[in-house]
């Protein structure tokens, strides 16, 4: 008999353009942040980028800034190796400024992680 794992993630992916719980809070927060002006503009699944052939990034969330800047926000329950190296391959490739953020629980403080590459 086999023993059922202490931790068990969920397989495969919502369709495109609809998003999990954890991105619908990180959504909340930019709309925030786009309120009191941080934010000019964002937007869900908005760009794809080719890292190699048959290979794409597409991030959760296109932001750009109020000073115009743009940005990649990626946003994660848990990290699992092939999204860390597909994130790191992008910053490497491409000249955005890639944020990855994770939620902090409400028992912690609440809010988020966050993590730049560049």
């Amino acid at each position: 008999m086999s023993r059922m794992p202490s931790r068990v993630l969920a397989l495969g992916r919502l369709k495109t353009g609809a998003m999990n719980k954890t991105e619908q809070a990180y959504a909340d927060t930019l709309e925030w942040r786009r309120r009191a002006g941080e934010v000019a503009w964002y937007k869900f699944e908005g760009i794809k980028l080719r890292l190699a052939d048959n290979t794409f990034f597409t991030a959760d969330f296109a932001v750009m800034l109020s000073d115009g800047a743009l940005e990649l926000h990626e946003v994660k329950g848990h990290w699992l190796d092939d999204a860390r190296a597909k994130i790191k391959i992008a910053a490497e490739l491409y000249p955005f400024r890639f944020i990855a953020v994770t939620p902090v629980s409400k028992k912690a403080g609440g809010g988020w992680n966050v993590e730049t590459f560049s």
